[in-house]
């Protein structure tokens, strides 16, 4: 989805957000090893395995073996995301995000709830969008203009010295804009140069697609670790999986409202406002990607609290947060296009 597509109802001081959140356990991002160190890229995910697959239940992981893409989840999480049931990011395992994105879907399909990629929730799927689930994509010039920053700083501090926290590698840009993990677009394109213009690589065939309606009332569940969207009429419009705050520093409780939209914040410490220990100067980290807040923010009207992106999709529901709640860049974009302020939010 395109940034200049987020509602643009930004309240000046939105823009340098003083937040609550960044937790220490899931940002910033630990600095990336070598490229020798990399373990080796996935095996191989044919195109054909994941179009032509039909249900059967994921075979186990072979003990000290590494957990390999399955072609029928990989297409189930994809219509999943298209259905607007997030699982967060698509890569081919399953996990938690994936369970409570079906257990979503077979409630308002009118199915029993248990979460499980079962030959019905299958059989739903892919009737109710029979469409292919990869597509082609060529890499342009404008994609390799970056600005790429390699190793993405571990401090705060050294964060502050960048003119923007972008993305880290081509690979990283390209798996985020087709909401896969870097692993699972690897074993897609074995042996593919993310940085060569004019290659023609194999994704996700996500639909980038606005919500259907405005938002008119936003739930989250603390214990489930997700985001309800409903419209005026209380229909579900998205479901999101989310990190939502932490046994020290839990998410609010009761009803806020929603403040205003800021696409592509800078994210501000200040030691004297927050409660956790990230140094004990105020610091002004600028916008990118990879900025601890990412995309975009969702201001609440808790101080400092609010709903935003995240520079590590694939720990979305699976660390803390300091309070806030963090979704993947691209459900927190999605969001933020359709979220005006007085939009109610509930904490439960």
């Amino acid at each position: 989805m395109s940034k200049s597509r987020l509602a643009a109802s930004a309240l000046p001081f939105i823009a340098a957000a003083l937040t609550a959140c960044g937790s220490p356990a899931e940002t910033p991002r630990p600095e990336q090893p070598p490229t020798a160190a990399q373990p080796p890229a996935p095996a191989a995910l044919t195109r054909e395995a994941v179009e032509s697959a039909v249900f059967e239940t994921a075979p186990a992981p072979v003990e000290g073996q590494p957990a390999r893409p399955d072609a029928a989840t990989a297409r189930a999480q994809i219509l999943l995301d298209r259905a607007n049931f997030s699982p967060g990011v698509i890569d081919g395992l399953g996990g938690d995000n994936t369970r409570q994105a079906i257990a979503a879907f077979e409630k308002a399909a009118g199915l029993p709830q248990d979460g499980v990629l079962d030959a019905e929730v299958f059989r739903r799927l892919t009737a109710g969008d029979d469409g292919r689930v990869l597509t082609d994509y060529t890499i342009t010039a404008a994609d390799l203009a970056g600005p790429f920053i390699g190793q993405v700083p571990a401090s705060l501090a050294d964060m502050a010295k960048l003119e923007t926290v972008g993305y880290a590698t081509p690979l990283e840009m390209l798996a985020e804009k087709f909401h896969m993990t870097e692993g699972l677009l690897q074993a897609l394109n074995p042996g593919v140069d993310f940085g060569k213009a004019g290659q023609t690589i194999v994704v996700a065939a996500v639909a980038h697609t606005d919500l259907a309606a405005d938002v008119a009332h936003i739930v989250v569940d603390k214990a489930e670790r997700s985001v309800r969207v409903y419209d005026a009429s209380d229909k579900l419009l998205a479901f999101y999986p989310a990190t939502i705050g932490s046994s020290a520093r839990p998410a609010p409780s009761g009803e806020l409202t929603v403040v205003g939209v800021a696409p592509e914040p800078n994210y501000t410490y200040d030691p004297d406002r927050v409660s956790y220990d990230r140094g004990d100067r105020k610091v002004i980290v600028p916008p990118g990607p990879n900025n601890p807040v990412g995309s975009v923010w969702i201001d609440l009207s808790r101080d400092t609290y609010g709903i935003h992106g995240t520079p590590d999709p694939s720990k979305v529901g699976k660390t803390f947060s300091s309070g806030c709640v963090r979704l993947t860049n691209w459900d927190a974009e999605q969001l933020a296009s359709k979220v005006k302020p007085g939009v109610r939010v509930s904490f439960r």
